[in-house]
């Protein structure tokens, strides 16, 4: 069985060998979209990430019979095509929770305490210029007794809901935008928003959560309140947060995600140079260990559908 990956850079160098275990891989640490047909030609099976399998490229691959997402959206994937010549496909989902939930929190955390000012200003030596035995120049705030509002209550919803719990927060679960009733144990969107003091956002980005935080959602928020984003960069409107935090209508803002990756230099959130902003660029899912987890799934997923086994599928 040839197995080939096409964007091995994406799994920061993790040891493949539950992979190699099952046939003959090839890896590329990088694909361009004009290499991905001569290098996938003799595949069985290919693992990508973000490398783009349209319609014309599987249709192309005569050997081909699984592909592997190295992640939890397929979105990169053409799964009609795939279908229509009967090659699976099957994705990941729930190996990075602990990583995302873990960033939430450091995230949320620097931003509401100041860290990373107080840690330039400890480098800057302002420091020992104090004349008391501390530093008080940035506002510290706590999570407990906030109200933590999740948008998306899923898997990384339900986890960063329990962590949310355990600082003591508040925890509100955000109905859908436009939902004709609320379920039980929800809040209205829009009152949730007015009720924010955080705002932590984990659902998929689809046509209907496409800027679900707009203007409109920021002139909702009280002006204290945090938002943290961890799922997609679609998901906020990028110039009206940068609007908002220029002008202190929230507290400040910490995100993970942009609209488009790598970032573009014109990026509003790159441009912005507000201390009240926390930029990472993705990293979100991508402990060591939610990387060796992923690679596991991956081998099982192979694996199991060698022995005729339907596991994670997609198609």
């Amino acid at each position: 069985m040839q197995i080939v990956v096409l964007d091995a850079k994406t799994l920061a160098g993790t040891d493949l060998s539950p992979i190699a275990k099952l046939g003959a891989l090839t890896s590329y640490d990088t694909t361009s979209s004009e290499d991905v047909l001569s290098r996938s030609k003799d595949a069985d099976v290919i693992i990508t990430n973000k490398v783009k399998l349209n319609a014309d490229i599987i249709a192309s691959l005569p050997h081909l019979k699984l592909i592997c997402v190295a992640a939890t959206g397929v979105n990169n994937i053409d799964l009609a095509a795939a279908k229509a010549h009967q090659v699976a496909v099957a994705n990941v989902a729930g190996y990075s929770t602990p990583s995302v939930v873990q960033h939430t929190f450091t995230m949320l955390g620097n931003l509401m305490t100041n860290i990373h000012r107080y840690q330039q200003d400890c480098r800057a030596g302002l420091w020992q210029q104090s004349d008391m035995f501390c530093r008080l120049d940035y506002n510290i705030a706590e999570i407990s007794g906030k109200n933590f509002v999740i948008v998306g209550h899923g898997t990384l919803g339900e986890a960063v809901a329990k962590v949310a719990q355990a600082f003591g927060a508040h925890v509100m679960i955000a109905e859908r935008k436009g939902a004709s009733t609320v379920r039980s144990g929800r809040v209205a969107f829009e009152d949730a928003l007015r009720a924010a003091d955080i705002v932590s956002i984990h659902c998929p980005q689809t046509p209907e959560t496409t800027d679900l935080i707009d203007a409109n959602a920021f002139a909702l928020l009280p002006d204290h309140a945090y938002l943290v984003n961890t799922a997609r960069g679609g998901i906020v409107n990028e110039q009206a947060l940068v609007a908002a935090l220029g002008n202190n209508q929230i507290a400040g803002a910490a995100v993970d995600v942009l609209t488009q990756e790598p970032a573009n230099a014109s990026n509003p959130l790159i441009q912005y140079q507000g201390e009240n902003l926390l930029l990472t660029p993705h990293t979100a899912w991508a402990s060591k260990e939610a990387i060796v987890r992923l690679i596991a799934e991956i081998a099982t997923n192979i694996d199991s559908f060698v022995m005729g086994i339907a596991r994670n599928r997609v198609v």
